[in-house]
């Protein structure tokens, strides 16, 4: 198919009484078939139609994962307009630069606090004029003060007012599968996100790409999968989103990463996407239950545990190992399994790098996980490990389609159909990022004789923590020197699952407490954290610091000549005092 919409009315008239989209309403799943998620899809074309919006404006959407985000993106598409997705997570002032600069003319969210939070940060946008509730209740502080600017409508209400259009396929037949579909806005090195311009193409290269992979394992048709990671990340909007509707399966929306454990169990889903942090989730879990029981029964599990790696290496078992193997199975791993729903095929992870012995602890229980790497810019894919040829402390080889190798310096370049169209109103980053039609990573690696890809490192200062999450560490040094009590700050937390932060206080703080018994260095920049964090949206917030030794200079090497902090020396030098910052595995 040359668009996403076309691929997916296809697949509705295939099939109109098929389950698609299942969520959670009141303590009771409640499943929506094709057919009728078509029909909201036709009808939000028709209301977005009547507000003006045509070929090419852009919709910014931000809401929880739940059926009418995949609805609003499909209509939205629908139409030949362009999808700029957003984090819930986000503050206002993200909001409000994200709607401003991709000059979106339109919005869709859910409702609370965040439909009060998107309001004020659309109501200070020329050019925007309504913004649709999911849940027509906003938050309580702002009913008395409603947005000036725009117009809100109810989305229920709005969709059952207008009438299906007439000409709404052959809208869908003019998009061309070059045609800009979503911008997706991530992280820069100078601290405001840049607007990745993904096409109908793009994505298409991607999820036929994984399409491959899942055929290999057998899975490529009427799966089930969990959907956890937000929406407006390119990894679940592709794979977690685009690929199910193509392939007939049903999408189950998660109820929240607390829940994670239950709703395992309660959708028995056969895939599901993830980042590494809900491996380390899953992880902690269950090592603790089995500590909590300790006995024989952490014996067994820790034997089922080191005889599945032994044998996922290739390593030949003894005897004894290989006779209680098979009871193992039975004691052990089917428990475990059935923990994780009991049809599960695959986990597969992606948007930031999985701690091996994580995932040999889940291959050694018989859980399969599918590690692969890709950036927004690649629609995100570019490598995956095979199902039939899993190295789990590689992130495989490249995918269908995609070309990688490395420059001089190691860099991984890729090239191929799914590389982005460019950076949204920047083309100095495009041609930064796009060179001779290959894709410069800005990440690391090795590639070993098989092709299979290993990240060594990132030559970008981004910080991707385990969540999957981008995330500009200058912007945050910036917000936290501002506060008086912190004269530098160097953030951390690459592959980690929050930040962290080395900070300097002033001369002057120093010596106050010299002759102050009083006061406590430690609370009082501890107070400015606080104060800092309010400014910051969730992902961005310092959870915990240290005050380092002495400044940061050039003397000591760990400032550049033109004053920029020398992370790797800093990270080295505090590298001990970092680590206790982080729970120990």
């Amino acid at each position: 198919m040359k668009n996403l919409p076309r691929s997916f009315f296809c697949a509705a008239a295939r099939d109109p009484d098929k389950t698609l989209l299942v969520s959670k309403h009141h303590g009771v799943w409640a499943e929506m078939r094709f057919a009728e998620v078509e029909e909201q899809v036709r009808r939000l074309a028709a209301v977005l139609i009547g507000l003006g919006v045509v070929p090419g404006d852009k919709v910014f959407l931000s809401a929880e994962n739940r059926p009418e985000w995949a609805i609003a993106d499909i209509a939205i598409m629908a139409i030949g307009a362009v999808v700029v997705p957003a984090f819930i997570t986000n503050t206002e002032d993200d909001f409000h630069y994200i709607i401003s600069h991709s000059d979106a003319v339109v919005g869709i969210t859910s409702g609370g606090v965040l439909g009060s939070t998107i309001a004020r940060a659309a109501d200070r946008c020329s050019g925007f004029s309504h913004l649709i509730m999911i849940d027509s209740k906003m938050g309580d502080a702002d009913i008395k003060t409603p947005p000036k600017n725009i117009t809100l409508l109810d989305w229920k209400n709005a969709l059952a007012k207008v009438a299906i259009p007439d000409g709404l396929d052959a809208m869908v037949a003019r998009i061309n599968s070059e045609d800009l579909c979503c911008i997706i806005y991530t992280s820069g090195t100078g601290g405001r996100p840049k607007g990745v311009m993904l096409t109908h193409q793009s994505i298409q290269a991607n999820i036929t790409a994984a399409i491959d992979l899942l055929e290999e394992a057998g899975l490529a048709d009427d799966q089930r999968f969990l959907s956890l990671l937000p929406l407006s990340h390119s990894y679940e909007h592709t794979a977690g989103m685009h690929l199910p509707l193509q392939i007939r399966s049903e999408i189950w929306y998660c109820e929240g990463a607390d829940q994670i454990a239950s709703n395992l169990i309660e959708t028995s889903p056969t895939l599901m996407m993830a980042v590494p942090r809900l491996y380390e989730i899953l992880y902690d879990r269950i090592t603790r239950g089995v500590k909590a029981k300790g006995g024989v029964s952490e014996k067994l599990f820790n034997a089922a545990v080191r005889i599945g790696i032994k044998r996922m290496d290739g390593v030949r078992l003894s005897l004894f190992e290989a006779l209680i193997d098979p009871m193992l199975n039975q004691l052990v791993r089917k428990k475990v399994q059935a923990r994780l729903g009991g049809r599960l095929k695959f986990f597969i992870s992606g948007g930031a790098a999985l701690n091996p012995a994580i995932g040999g602890f889940f291959m050694g229980l018989g859980v399969n996980i599918l590690q692969g790497y890709g950036l927004t810019e690649a629609s995100p894919l570019i490598s995956a490990n095979r199902p039939n040829d899993i190295n789990i402390k590689t992130v495989g080889p490249a995918v269908k389609g995609v070309e990688v190798k490395l420059t001089h310096d190691a860099e991984i370049i890729a090239r191929g159909d799914m590389l982005m169209k460019g950076y949204w109103k920047d083309i100095p980053a495009t041609t930064a990022a796009i060179i001779d039609g290959w894709l410069y990573t800005g990440d690391l690696g090795a590639i070993d004789k098989d092709g299979r890809i290993t990240i060594t490192g990132r030559k970008k200062d981004i910080i991707v923590n385990t969540g999957g999450d981008n995330i500009a560490p200058s912007r945050i040094e910036g917000i936290l020197t501002i506060e008086p009590e912190i004269e530098q700050a160097m953030v951390l937390g690459d592959k980690r699952p929050w930040l962290t932060a080395v900070l300097v206080p002033p001369p002057s703080l120093i010596e106050a407490a010299l002759t102050d018994d009083g006061l406590d260095i430690h609370q009082a920049v501890a107070s400015a954290v606080k104060r800092a964090n309010q400014g910051l949206s969730k992902l961005e917030q310092i959870r915990r610091f240290i005050i380092a030794d002495e400044a940061f200079t050039t003397a000591n090497a760990q400032m550049t000549a033109t004053l920029k902090p020398r992370r790797h020396i800093i990270a080295e030098v505090y590298g001990a005092r970092i680590d206790a910052l982080y729970p120990k595995k």
